[in-house]
């Protein structure tokens, strides 16, 4: 642990002494900067904050982790907060690391303090740091996959076809070529915008339009087989799409997927994850799966209702393929609704962009295969009226807001593809519409932070209520209790109770010396209790002495309490 420590700090020392990125990048955090201030989190706070890498991208940066909370921090419920879920989505690392930060700076407050105490963070501020850092890069452009040389137009080639700045301005955009016969045209909202004409409406094409770049295998495509790879966010197994772009050979093919997904699967105390990315079901009504309730799909399927987790007739739980879940359980969906609502309350975001989930992305595995709530946004998209061109909307938008340097005017340039014609560079620029401006990033750490914290006192929590003993003579003794979960979260997700990786709760009776149990059970399980939900448990005791009783699970916490029967 010491000699990982030292090489941590050896890193950080050489990330300091690298060349300096311009100004307007340095607002955001690259590679280097985000390491160093992890390594500082942890050596400022080292009673709260232990920071370690969880291994290494084939690109040989670590993948790094921060575990925040007092006492033992595997025994108490735990929340995973990732960042950096795709390459294009930098704000995603600013707003895990400024969680960090924030909730570290704040821990002297007594409400953070207290819940600290109660809850342990587990702040993963980028997944897939190959992808993140174009952004930092000589020629940027948005990448969403790692280093891997990977054949992606299947021509026995890797690699061959990257892209090309054909006019020296450090960024990827488009290239047009006027021809009679495109398929593209000026928008009428924004001429600089081009969009697909469309002949139903008598609309006629001028321009085909393409990546900037060269058609470097000659197989008329551009920039289809660049450097790299296979994005973190369609690895993972839950509904992995095989020979899908990007995708990777299996699930979990990547040394970032498998890193992250052991530590998560490590931590039997996580109950709920939050990822900052393109999927999003905090302001819109899609949720994991988007394919309605299981409830709904039954419905639909004509299949006889059950409560959840119910057996079949004769005692048998449901075969395997009949209890396949794919897609929100219908009490998940009440605790998902309760803090969508939350974060449009304390962050004022509303009306993003509709999104639909990509194949084997992690906010659906964090719910359906890791079995934990999952909530995922963008936390930032620029407003555009419904119905209307995005491109356009954004120039409009930035215009508003006195942010001009966001597009490049068509410039014609000479193309070794097209000779003899128009052809002209321009488009807007890389990463700006998915991230905003960097003098909005305190502001929006500053919302998502509160976010967070709100959300995680509404963390499972149990504790006893209504204890009763009774002497029924002869040294006999009746004991009862309730087990009452105070908190607005499930014990565990619906989705989740029967997940091997999600522990079950249970309640254990320690008697003392000359005491014997006449009925009842010293260890039984307890199920799944919803939000203020509760499990009566009662036992008969002969003999006086101290009782001891405990209940819960790592994810939930533990309530215990002793008394003496006399």
């Amino acid at each position: 642990m010491k000699m990982k420590l030292t090489r941590i700090l050896l890193l950080a020392a050489l990330g300091s002494m690298l060349p300096v990125i311009s100004e307007a990048q340095a607002q955001y955090s690259n590679y280097q900067s985000s390491f160093q201030k992890i390594v500082t989190l942890s050596k400022t706070y080292p009673s709260l904050c232990s920071a370690r890498s969880l291994g290494k991208t084939d690109g040989g940066k670590d993948i790094m982790v921060l575990e925040i909370g007092t006492g033992e921090k595997g025994n108490k419920p735990g929340i995973a907060i990732i960042g950096g879920i795709e390459g294009p989505y930098i704000l995603g690392k600013e707003l895990a690391l400024g969680f960090a930060d924030s909730i570290l700076k704040e821990s002297s407050t007594p409400e953070i303090k207290a819940l600290l105490e109660k809850v342990t963070f587990y702040v993963i501020p980028d997944a897939c740091p190959d992808a993140t850092d174009q952004y930092f890069q000589k020629i940027r452009y948005e990448r969403s996959v790692n280093v891997r040389p990977v054949d992606e137009d299947k021509d026995f080639s890797t690699d061959e076809d990257p892209c090309e700045d054909l006019n020296n301005d450090g960024v990827i955009t488009l290239i047009r070529v006027s021809d009679s016969s495109g398929t593209y045209k000026e928008s009428a909202e924004d001429k600089r915008v081009m969009v697909l004409a469309d002949p139903s409406k008598g609309e006629r094409g001028l321009y085909f339009i393409y990546p900037e770049g060269i058609d470097n295998d000659k197989d008329g495509k551009f920039n289809e087989d660049g450097a790299g790879g296979v994005n973190f966010n369609r690895n993972l197994s839950y509904n992995y799409e095989e020979f899908g772009s990007n995708s990777g050979l299996h699930p979990v093919s990547e040394p970032e997927t498998k890193a992250i997904i052991d530590f998560l699967f490590d931590r039997y105390n996580i109950y709920a994850t939050f990822s900052f990315g393109p999927q999003d079901n905090l302001t819109q009504s899609a949720r994991p799966g988007d394919r309605g309730t299981q409830a709904q799909q039954n419905q639909q399927a004509g299949q006889e209702q059950r409560e959840p987790g119910a057996a079949l007739e004769g005692g048998q739980m449901p075969r395997m393929g009949e209890r396949r879940i794919t897609s929100v359980q219908r009490s998940d969906e009440t605790v998902i609704r309760l803090v969508s609502e939350k974060f449009r309350e304390i962050t004022g975001a509303k009306g993003s962009p509709p999104s639909k989930p990509a194949p084997g992305n992690f906010a659906d595995w964090a719910y359906f295969h890791y079995g934990r709530y999952s909530f995922s946004t963008p936390a930032w998209w620029s407003p555009a009226e419904r119905d209307k061109n995005a491109e356009a909307a954004f120039l409009k938008y930035s215009e508003e807001n006195n942010n001009n340097d966001v597009f490049v005017p068509w410039t014609q340039i000479e193309h070794p593809d097209f000779p003899g014609k128009k052809t002209e560079v321009g488009g807007i620029k890389p990463f700006i519409m998915l991230n905003p401006p960097a003098d909005k990033l305190e502001e929006l750490i500053s919302g998502n932070y509160r976010f967070i914290t709100a959300v995680a006192e509404m963390h499972p929590e149990l504790e006893f209520i209504d204890l009763m003993t009774e002497n029924k003579g002869e040294k006999i003794y009746r004991v009862s209790l309730k087990v009452h979960n105070k908190g607005l979260f499930a014990t565990c997700t619906e989705a989740g109770q029967n997940n091997m990786f999600v522990r079950l709760m249970r309640i254990s009776l320690e008697m003392g010396k000359g005491q014997s149990l006449l009925s009842g059970q010293k260890v039984q399980r307890i199920p799944r209790l919803t939000g203020n939900g509760t499990a009566e448990y009662s036992w008969l005791i002969m003999g006086k002495g101290i009782i001891n009783i405990s209940a819960g699970a790592v994810n939930t916490g533990f309530a215990r309490t002793a008394f003496e029967l006399k």
